[in-house]
C-alpha cells in the first residue's frame, strides 16, 4: 500500500482551523479580525484592482450549480463584493472535472476581471491523468489565495441497508456478488483512484462511474439509481444530516467535527490517504501583482467573518488563508504526493 508523505498536510498554509479546534482558536480569530479591521492590510484600498474597479469580477467554477464548489463560490462572492467594492459574479463552466473552466481562465485577459475557484483535482490531478489538458498550471495560472482544505468521503444511498462500511462490504458480497458501481464526480479523479483502492483492499469488483460534477452524482444517489459514491464532505453533509444519504467513512488523519461519529479510513485500516485536498483562487498568468495582493487581502478579511467561517466549517471545510506563495507550495507538494499514488496504481493517461 502506498503511503503519502506528510510534509504536504496543511503545514504550508497559515494555521488551518479544523472544526474541532474552533474553541481553541477563538482568541486568535478575534485578534486577527481586530487586526484586519484596524488596517492589517493597509494597502488594500490603495491597490487598484484594474481600470474601472467597479466592473464585475468573474469567478469561474468548473462544476455545475448545486454542488459543493458552487456553494462555496457563491458564499464567498456575496461577501467579497462588499470588501472589493465591485460586483462579484459566479460563472459555472462545468465539464471534464474543471478542465473546461481552466481553459476559459487560460484564455481570459490578465486584467483581474477573471478568477478561477477550484480545488486539487483541476490543478494537481488533471495534468497527471490527461496528456493534453489544454493548460499547464505553472505556466498559465497565477496563484492568488487559498482558503480551505477538505476531505473526501464514502457515502451510500438511503436505499442501501448498510449502516457502516463493514456492513456495506458484507451486503455487497452477499447480495450482489461483490460487484457494484460507485459514483465519482469526475473521471480520473482522486475519488476514482480511491474506488480502485477500495476494490483491491476489500476484494470487491467496484467500477467507478464518473459524473459531470457532484450534483448529478448525488441526484442519482438520492434517486437510488446508484448505491454509493465518493465525493467531498461538503457535497454529502446536508443529505447525511437529513437521513437521505449516509456517510460511512472519511479520508484524512482525523474525524471531522461536522461528522464526529463517522470513522476515518485510517481507522478502518486503509492507510495512505491522509493528505488533504485544498481550495484556492487562480488568475491568468501575467495578472498584475497589485490585483493579486488586493484580492488575497480581501479574501483574508472575508474568512475571519464569523458567519462565513461557521458556514464553511458546517460544509466540512477547514478554513485558513493561504498567500499566493503558500498556495503555490501547497499545490506543488500535493501534486508530488499524487504523482506517486497515480504511478503506483498503474494508471496510464489516455
Amino acid at each position: 500500500m502506498l503511503k503519502t508523505s506528510t510534509h504536504a498536510q496543511g503545514r504550508l498554509a497559515e494555521p488551518v482551523e479544523h472544526g474541532q479546534d474552533r474553541a481553541r482558536g477563538l482568541p486568535r480569530r478575534r485578534l486577527l479580525a481586530s487586526a484586519l479591521a484596524a488596517g492589517a492590510w493597509p494597502a488594500l484600498g490603495a491597490l487598484p484592482a484594474r481600470a474601472g474597479s467597479a466592473e464585475p469580477v468573474r469567478i469561474l467554477v468548473g462544476f455545475p450549480p448545486g454542488g459543493g464548489s458552487d456553494a462555496v463560490a457563491r458564499l464567498l462572492a456575496d461577501k467579497l463584493k462588499d470588501v472589493l467594492g465591485a460586483p462579484v459574479v459566479v460563472d459555472n463552466r462545468p465539464g471534464a472535472g474543471g478542465q473546461i473552466a481552466a481553459q476559459v481562465l487560460k484564455a481570459a485577459p490578465a486584467d483581474g476581471a477573471t478568477l478561477f475557484l477550484t480545488h486539487d483535482h483541476t490543478i494537481s490531478i488533471l495534468p497527471l491523468v490527461v496528456k493534453n489538458p489544454g493548460f499547464e498550471p505553472a505556466r498559465d495560472f497565477a496563484p492568488v489565495a487559498g482558503f480551505a482544505t477538505f476531505v473526501n468521503a464514502f457515502a451510500v444511498s438511503g436505499g442501501t441497508p448498510a449502516q457502516s462500511f463493514a456492513e456495506y462490504v458484507r451486503w455487497l458480497k452477499t447480495a450482489h456478488g461483490g460487484k457494484s458501481a460507485v459514483g465519482v464526480p469526475a473521471p480520473a479523479s482522486t475519488p476514482e483512484f480511491l474506488v480502485g483502492l477500495l476494490g483491491r483492499r476489500y476484494r470487491l469488483d467496484l467500477v467507478a462511474a464518473p459524473y459531470r460534477g457532484s450534483a448529478p452524482m448525488i441526484g442519482d444517489m438520492l434517486g437510488k439509481q446508484i448505491a454509493a459514491g465518493v465525493g467531498s464532505v461538503q457535497d454529502f453533509i446536508e443529505h447525511h444530516r437529513a437521513g437521505k444519504l449516509r456517510v460511512l467513512a472519511v479520508l484524512g488523519g482525523s474525524r471531522q467535527a461536522a461528522l464526529p461519529d463517522v470513522p476515518t479510513f485510517a481507522e478502518l485500516g486503509l492507510q495512505g490517504f491522509e493528505d488533504l485536498p485544498y481550495y484556492g483562487f487562480y488568475a491568468p498568468a501575467g495578472t498584475p501583482p497589485a490585483f493579486i495582493q488586493r484580492f488575497s487581502g480581501a479574501l483574508a478579511q472575508v474568512l475571519v467573518m464569523p458567519d462565513v467561517r461557521d458556514q464553511l466549517i458546517a460544509m466540512g471545510l477547514s478554513v485558513g488563508h493561504m498567500t499566493p506563495e503558500q498556495l503555490a507550495a501547497r499545490e506543488q507538494a500535493y501534486t508530488r504526493v499524487w504523482a506517486r499514488i497515480i504511478r503506483g496504481s498503474g494508471f496510464s493517461a489516455p
